[in-house]
């Protein structure tokens, strides 16, 4: 395994398919969940696995990347898919469903969703879930809708909010956890909404490779990472120094809620309602006009 830092695999052109060794090159973010799920087959423990040559990247960077066509398998946004499965097949394991673990919308002040009327509101990405789910809610919760979409990165939208350069942020991950030493009040949990409505976990970050791989070493890939999922469930202690090295300052508690947050048994195999998910998440938000519609067979493996 070889390994660039976050972001800095875009540098070098696009990443062709697996070279001559059988090597595949990846790119997944180095938050917890990512990493605690991909450290057996990185690290070749997994037997019969692929070996991987890894970059590290924010979500946000891997979208474009996939949309760029740059790696063989790369972990993004369910909101992206409809730009990618052309190129690219979602795999049925390795990626990011859940409940209880939806995106916030923070303000300075305790209010009500209506407030955000007319509003600025950041956000980290509108190719992201997190946007396809706050576009969704508020066109439920917010009479006229919102004001202003500012996209900034997402460690900035916190402090902006709490400085006053926006009305409110739209945040996710570790932000659950510590929005409230920022001063910051949550005015609405964007998953709640969603299974509420839905009854349905929150389709949040899924795993794509190459259909140009072929289905046998698709089929071969996603067994592998089925394989690193159990085994980091088995041996929780085997992937800690892989978790943290890649933390960005998080202590080891909040990564470890955010592992027990997004890793799961939709991580393991999407199944029934994973599937539902991201159909009904992607089927809404064509209905919105936010996204293109998906094709009948789209999301079919592999």
């Amino acid at each position: 395994m070889s390994e660039s830092e976050s972001g800095s695999g875009t540098g070098g052109g696009v990443r062709g398919t697996a070279d001559e060794a059988g090597r595949l090159s990846i790119a997944y973010s180095p938050c917890p969940n990512d990493t605690f799920v991909f450290d057996a087959v990185a690290h070749g423990r997994v037997p019969g696995a692929p070996a991987l040559d890894v970059t590290f990247a924010d979500i946000d960077l891997t979208n474009g990347m996939a949309e760029r066509g740059e790696y063989d398998v790369l972990k993004v946004s369910y909101a992206a898919l409809p730009w990618l499965l052309d190129e690219y097949a979602l795999l049925p394991c390795g990626g990011a469903l859940g409940r209880g673990c939806g995106p916030l919308v923070l303000t300075r002040e305790a209010s009500l969703p209506g407030a955000l009327a007319g509003r600025t509101v950041a956000v980290p990405s509108e190719r992201s879930t997190a946007y396809l789910l706050f576009r969704l809610w508020a066109a439920d919760q917010v009479p006229g809708g919102v004001g202003e979409i500012v996209v900034m990165p997402f460690h900035e939208i916190m402090p902006a909010v709490r400085d006053g350069k926006v009305d409110a942020g739209l945040v996710i991950h570790e932000a659950r956890f510590t929005y409230q030493n920022y001063g910051l009040h949550k005015l609405a949990d964007m998953g709640e909404h969603w299974e509420a409505t839905t009854g349905l976990p929150i389709p949040l970050g899924a795993i794509i490779a190459r259909r140009s791989l072929g289905a046998e070493r698709l089929t071969a890939l996603a067994d592998a990472l089925r394989s690193s999922v159990r085994m980091a469930w088995d041996d929780p202690a085997a992937s800690r120094p892989y978790v943290l090295a890649h933390a960005q300052e998080m202590d080891a508690d909040v990564a470890d809620q955010h592992i027990g947050l997004y890793v799961n048994e939709f991580t393991a195999d999407l199944g029934e309602d994973g599937y539902a998910a991201v159909r009904g998440l992607l089927t809404r938000a064509a209905a919105e006009g936010l996204v293109p519609p998906l094709a009948p067979d789209a999301l079919r493996f592999p």
